[in-house]
């Protein structure tokens, strides 16, 4: 990603948004440190990335999820073989 001082950004501003409408995106920086990223407006957010609940409907818990394998598990604690 390209970053451009805002004298530069300000002078090539024309190009800049034609740049950023292709999907190429930038950073404008003043005195050297990291100001705006200038992205296009059709770009997704970040946060539609990972979404919870986005398997619903497509998994289920059993009933006795809670009480799964307790035996087992009650014979691994008490010493039992």
């Amino acid at each position: 990603m390209q970053i451009y001082d805002i004298n530069d950004a300000t002078v090539l501003l024309p190009r800049l948004v034609d740049q950023a409408a292709k999907g190429e995106s930038f950073v404008i920086a003043k005195a050297g440190k990291p100001v705006v990223k200038v992205v296009a407006l059709n770009t997704p957010e970040p946060s539609q990335g990972k979404r919870f609940g986005f398997m619903a409907g497509q998994i289920s818990v059993p009933d006795d999820f809670d009480v799964m394998g307790s035996a087992a598990i009650e014979k691994l604690f008490s010493g039992g073989p």
